[in-house]
């Protein structure tokens, strides 16, 4: 069984709670824009900057060629960061559960 430290924990937890408000940023961004688009040309409304946000072409910052590559790395790190702490968890409770039962 692979232990892990409570110093190595915490950090896990601060990195994870760097992560994730990095990550969603772009995440839900991505999500609002396609959702919004959709609704708005059902309406007859063709807002066309918001298919430009949904794939990273922010004004003069153009991160279309990277974007989708980034979303998918950002939410690969995220889910691996919360598993680790999942992980981590777990073990941790098991042991205080064999402790108990001594």
């Amino acid at each position: 069984m692979i232990r892990i430290s409570p110093t190595l924990s915490s950090r896990l937890r601060q990195l994870h709670r760097l992560l994730v408000p990095l990550a969603a940023v772009p995440l839900l961004l991505t999500a609002a824009s396609g959702s919004l688009y959709s609704v708005l040309l059902e309406r007859g409304i063709d807002a066309f900057w918001l298919v430009k946000i949904h794939t990273g072409r922010f004004g003069p910052i153009n991160l279309q060629p990277y974007y989708s590559m980034l979303l998918g790395v950002l939410t690969l790190v995220v889910i691996a960061s919360g598993l680790g702490l999942l992980v981590a968890r777990g073990r941790g409770v098991n042991r205080a559960r064999s402790v108990d039962h001594l």
